[in-house]
């Protein structure tokens, strides 16, 4: 019998839980899933959503590991995440034995990941991190990416592979050295960011021409440069609808990361660095208190710095 175990069910690790037991998984009487939340209602809300699976709420990320064969965990920050992991008393680490699987698909800096590979291999545990591309739908949705690193048995165990499997549409394998995971993470949401940053001024820029913006969204999604991301994020953008798929404080969090990454090692990396304050300026304004809104949500600060008679008269709803 197989226990897998799961910390963190925020905007992603919900969606993430939710596709471990819709494909069984996780949650039948051979595979528990077994669970923790910082916010406890989180899990009475799972548990009671899936009423014919088998879940366990454990009261610490401790009992937990201590509890389960492979734990994946999902945290929103660094901050969150070392909290969890580093309690002595109930902390993720504190659980890690010989036997322990940990999968931790968190967006962190480098040195984050490594400090908590070396801790739990120096326990005999084993470790593979796994940060995502994608945010909520794409979690609750089983369209996920996952980025990996560390342990390549652990990557290619059948159990971790059914799992990423349930909650993705792909896996790749970075080799062992944790933290190349995190740095192809940090490589795919600083374009992200960028991207959103520039797509924002054109969007704003066509409004204050007097141009239509859904038309200009139809322009652009029949060329060259048509994404995904606009198609999903211009027609809400055009609204005022920023509801949090992925949060602008976590998408500027990824973009000052890959920033001091690229300082690092010494990478031309300008247009990305103007696109990060753009995100931190939106990020700190306390007037549109966007910080927790959809990362989209710097098109307002754009549209508020601008200087054009529309932008003057538009204020975020």
């Amino acid at each position: 019998m197989t226990k897998i175990g799961f910390i963190g069910l925020g905007i992603m690790g919900e969606g993430m839980a939710n596709c471990l037991l819709k494909d069984s998984v996780a949650g039948t009487p051979e595979t528990p899933l077994i669970i923790w939340n910082r916010t406890a209602t989180k899990c009475d809300q799972l548990k009671a959503s899936h009423p014919t699976k088998t879940i366990e709420i454990k009261s610490s990320a401790k009992d937990v590991v201590s509890s389960c064969d492979i734990v994946f965990s999902m945290l929103s920050t660094p901050e969150a995440s070392a909290a969890v992991f580093d309690d002595a008393t109930n902390g993720t680490l504190a659980g890690v034995t010989s036997s322990s699987v940990i999968i931790d698909c968190a967006t962190l800096a480098e040195s984050d990941m490594k400090r908590m590979s070396d801790q739990v291999t120096a326990k005999g545990g084993k470790f593979l991190e796994a940060p995502v591309s994608g945010s909520k739908g794409p979690a609750h949705g089983g369209q996920l990416i996952f980025l990996c690193a560390g342990s390549q048995a652990v990557f290619d165990d059948a159990t971790v592979q059914a799992a990423l499997d349930a909650m993705g549409k792909a896996s790749h394998y970075f080799g062992e050295q944790v933290g190349k995971a995190t740095r192809a993470k940090l490589v795919v949401n600083s374009l992200m960011g960028t991207m959103m940053a520039a797509f924002g001024e054109s969007l704003a820029l066509a409004e204050s021409l007097d141009l239509d913006g859904s038309k200009m969204l139809e322009v652009i999604s029949q060329g060259a440069i048509a994404s995904p991301m606009f198609a999903l994020k211009g027609p809400k953008m055009l609204k005022k609808d920023h509801a949090p798929n992925f949060p602008l404080c976590h998408a500027h969090k990824d973009m000052k990361l890959a920033v001091d990454a690229a300082k690092s090692v010494g990478t031309e990396y300008s247009v990305t660095q103007v696109a990060e304050v753009t995100f931190r300026k939106a990020r700190e304004d306390e007037e549109l208190k966007v910080a927790n809104e959809d990362f989209s949500a710097v098109f307002e600060k754009i549209h508020k710095e601008s200087k054009s008679d529309y932008s003057k008269k538009r204020k975020l709803g």
